[in-house]
């Protein structure tokens, strides 16, 4: 598949259906911040099956831990052997060690067009329209102040906080309270608080709109998130 198809792919199944989503929930109510919320809880709910099966793979890993560690303890001096012994628990789990990050491959390819979106602005993209989409007269980038085709550092700041926030709460993300968790366990919580961080440097270069689409996307996880911990509790999930 050459370059070309693979843009026209995403200009006609990503990009153009999400501008038009857009400008359709703008019609409904003329306000720019309100719709970019109302987009992003659109697109947590047609995710929402892939983000139950990740929450699921996610338990898993986390119960599984310490039964491989102990399979890398044992075979320490034997890779290969090492390698066999924690892909058949994988195997027998039904597990996959990539399986909790398919959401987040979905989420780029819809950021990277939201961020063409408001890169180049809504005023000047009316050939992306469909012809059922009426076009609006203006687009009021203002959301409580906040120009949304500029950077805001108060809402990358909020976006990087709510996605800690997200983090912390995922299952494991705290690591056990044993004394030999190790480097890895280290690594992984200063990961933790790395990508929040990088976050916010990266939204205080780009139109505030990705910051505030960003933040309610954090903020529907952590919802999500909480609703699905608090019913695994009592209902395992399947």
């Amino acid at each position: 598949m050459n370059s070309n198809l693979l843009s026209q792919v995403f200009q006609s199944f990503i990009y153009q259906p999400l501008f038009n989503a857009l400008i359709f929930i703008y019609n409904l109510l003329p306000n720019l911040g309100f719709s970019v919320i109302v987009l992003t809880g659109a697109i947590k709910l047609l995710t929402l099956p892939l983000n139950i099966r990740a929450f699921k793979l996610q338990q898993t890993m986390t119960g599984i831990q310490s039964e491989i560690k102990d399979a890398q303890k044992k075979y320490k001096d034997n890779p290969e052997a090492q390698a066999k012994a924690v892909s058949e628990i994988f195997k027998r789990e039904k597990v996959s060690p990539f399986g909790p990050i398919v959401p987040i491959l979905i989420q780029l390819p819809i950021l990277i067009a939201l961020y063409q979106l408001f890169w180049q602005g809504l005023w000047s993209q009316e050939n992306h329209l469909y012809s059922f989409i009426s076009k609006p007269n203006v687009i009021n980038p203002l959301f409580f102040s906040i120009d949304l085709s500029q950077p805001s550092a108060t809402l990358a700041i909020l976006a990087g906080l709510a996605q800690l926030v997200q983090t912390l709460m995922l299952p494991g993300a705290l690591g056990n309270k044993n004394k030999d968790s190790g480097a890895s366990s280290a690594l992984q919580k200063q990961m933790m608080f790395f990508f929040p961080v990088l976050t916010v440097f990266i939204l205080l270069k780009l139109p505030s709109a990705l910051g505030l689409y960003w933040l309610a996307t954090s903020v529907f996880t952590i919802i999500q998130q909480y609703i699905l911990d608090r019913y695994s509790h009592k209902n395992p999930i399947k």
